[in-house]
This record gives C-alpha cells, sequence and structure tokens, in this order.
C-alpha cells in the first residue's frame, strides 16, 4: 500500500532539470526575506518563484522509435514550416532545406530533444542580436547555437535561438558524441526558438500554429511517406 502511494506521488511530481537549481533556489530566498519584510510581498513572490520552478521541469517523454520520423526538438507552437537556406555556419549548402520552426513561450518546458539518433558532426556557437523569437529574421541575427547530426547518412540541423528574454543558450552534447532520437541535447533560457533544417525530400508534417511536443510529435517524414510506428521508448 504504502509503495503504491509512493509510486503515484512519484508519477505526479514533474522532475525538474539540474541546470534550474541555482535560479530557483534564489527566487526561494528572495521570497522567504520578504515573507520576514512583510507578509503580504511574500506572497506575492510566490508566484514567480512558482513560475521559475515550472520553467525548469523536465518531465518523461515516449520517443517514437523510427529512423524514418524526425520528432519534435521542442515543446511550443509551430510558427513556421517553410524552404530556407540553412545558416551558413552550419556549413550545409545554399539549397532551400524544410524548415520547421517553433516557438517556445516562457510557459513552454525549454529542454530541448533530438529531433533523430545520429552523431553530432558540428556544433557552432553564433553571438548576434536578441530579437523577438518569433520574427522570421531571428534565424539569422539572433544569438544561436547550432547542431549538426549525422544519422544514417541524412545531415539535420537543429538550431537553438535566443528571444528577446532568453540569454543563455546551454548545450547539452559536443561534436563527436552519439545521440539517441529523443534524447535530450540542450536548454534555452527563457523563452525562444529551435528551428530544424531537414534533409533533401522530407516531408512536413505539422502545421503552422500547431502545438509540439518534444521528443514525442513527429514534424516530418524523411522519405516522402510515412511510415507505421511499432515501439516507443522512455526517456
Amino acid at each position: 500500500m504504502a509503495h503504491g502511494i509512493g509510486e503515484s506521488i512519484r508519477r505526479a511530481m514533474v522532475p525538474i532539470h539540474r541546470e534550474g537549481y541555482p535560479y530557483i533556489l534564489g527566487f526561494a530566498v528572495v521570497t522567504v526575506i520578504l515573507f520576514v519584510v512583510w507578509a503580504p510581498l511574500g506572497f506575492l513572490a510566490l508566484f514567480p518563484t512558482l513560475w521559475c520552478t515550472l520553467f525548469f521541469r523536465d518531465p518523461e517523454r515516449t520517443v517514437p522509435l523510427d529512423p524514418g520520423l524526425a520528432v519534435a526538438p521542442a515543446d511550443g507552437r509551430v510558427s513556421i514550416v517553410d524552404n530556407a537556406i540553412p545558416p551558413a555556419e552550419l556549413d550545409l549548402g545554399e539549397e532551400p532545406r524544410l524548415r520547421v520552426s517553433i516557438f517556445m513561450s516562457v510557459f513552454d518546458v525549454h529542454v530541448n530533444r533530438a529531433p533523430l539518433s545520429g552523431r553530432v558532426a558540428r556544433t557552432v556557437y553564433k553571438p548576434g542580436r536578441f530579437l523577438n523569437a518569433e520574427d522570421p529574421a531571428a534565424s539569422l541575427e539572433n544569438e544561436r547555437n547550432g547542431i549538426v547530426l549525422d544519422s544514417d547518412g541524412r545531415q539535420i540541423a537543429v538550431v537553438q535561438i535566443a528571444g528577446l528574454i532568453a540569454r543563455r543558450i546551454v548545450p547539452f552534447v559536443r561534436e563527436g558524441s552519439g545521440v539517441e532520437q529523443g534524447e535530450r541535447i540542450g536548454l534555452i533560457r527563457f523563452g525562444s526558438r529551435v528551428d530544424v533544417y531537414l534533409p533533401d525530400g522530407a516531408r512536413a508534417l505539422v502545421a503552422e500554429g500547431q502545438r509540439a511536443v518534444a521528443g514525442e510529435t513527429p514534424i516530418a517524414d524523411l522519405a516522402g511517406a510515412r511510415p507505421a510506428i511499432e515501439t516507443v521508448r522512455t526517456l
């Protein structure tokens, strides 16, 4: 009985990513101090403390095990589905590729995940501006971190883009390392966008305005004809 209750509590609690601990602690300390100074201020401070805690949540995801599908790298709203030339620093050529962009509001989960399994061929950090992440110009002008994956002879790029509020891109992977589809590859603080540049022949499976879930939502069929999904993995 006790084990069952403990398991239920564990499942109900959303894990927090370790990157958030210093921020959550800082908010909590300020909240306690304000409670001591004047209780109403302390109650008001509880709201940003709760928001900060929720911002760094890192829930487990059920990942489709299908090399023919690219899954969403981020939670949020699909803001752009088009064909675009990848940023020059990614060294992916000058031919337009299918691009899927996902905008993360400050209320979305901000842990990013790998769209495909493969090897990290390149990581490229590019300083830049902090335009609104929903602005199409943000792809080329904002601060960003590009991750190019080699997957069974195909190259796919994930670009983490800072926004108006975001001031820190935290990559979790290095060049030469292997990643599994749906594996955590980075985090952006606070509110931002992720672009995915897909190989030739890929067909989008999402539309602008649709909600996406990192590691779960298929965003593109790499073969142009969506295959069946037979199994899943929890990460």
